[in-house]
């Protein structure tokens, strides 16, 4: 059976300052990873960010050890600036959730989460 990919979530965040946007897109695939498990996708400014089983349980083990309930997935964000950002997140628990926050220059944090398609 192919990937199926939907379309579970697409928003946006303007920044007034010069008039662009950062666009998120989050996508519900059926075979993501190396076991072909369901999982979701996350996609902004070209990156895209693979929720599935084998790479969560991995980030839920560092997220243990380092003792914080939100892991933030450093490599897979963009925080040049204190100002704008679009930081990515891997929530512990039950159930475990991506959280995606945006920030641009004229806006406040803007906060979302998808709660994932498998426990670890």
């Amino acid at each position: 059976m192919a990937n199926q990919k939907t379309t579970l979530d697409e928003w946006s965040v303007k920044d007034l300052e010069d008039g662009s946007s950062i666009n998120v897109t989050v996508l519900g695939c059926t075979e993501l990873g190396n076991q072909s498990l369901p999982g979701i996708q996350v996609i902004y400014m070209g990156n895209i960010i693979n929720y599935e089983p084998l790479i969560a349980e991995r980030w839920a083990y560092q997220a243990a050890k380092a003792g914080v309930e939100e892991y933030l997935l450093e490599d897979k964000s963009w925080m040049v600036h204190d100002d704008q950002f679009v930081k990515t997140y891997l929530v512990a628990g039950e159930p475990l959730k991506a959280k995606v926050e945006v920030k641009t220059r004229s806006s406040k944090v803007i906060t979302k989460e998808y709660e994932l398609p498998f426990a670890v």
